[in-house]
């Protein structure tokens, strides 16, 4: 397994150390962690964007719970 080397001042070791401690984590899971809820929230970010954009250009239609269940084809089930 690859490994990846990080320069930080003593300062951020030391709260990047505790964060990992009070999570019970290791270091190393703890920079992972932290890396890919990055990416995670950055690319949630995007599609909040992409969906804005295609609401505003009037890209989208939306249904009524009841206009769904018939285009589904399972209305007369809810009345069961």
């Amino acid at each position: 397994m690859p490994n990846i080397s990080l320069r930080v001042s003593e300062e951020e070791k030391a709260y990047m150390d505790s964060y990992a401690k009070t999570h019970g984590i290791s270091l190393s899971e703890a920079i992972k962690r932290a890396f890919f809820e990055k990416l995670e929230d950055e690319y949630d970010l995007k599609l909040i964007k992409e969906y804005e954009e295609d609401l505003k250009k009037g890209n989208m239609k939306f249904y009524t719970f009841e206009e769904t269940m018939k285009k589904l084809g399972i209305e007369d089930e809810l009345q069961s």
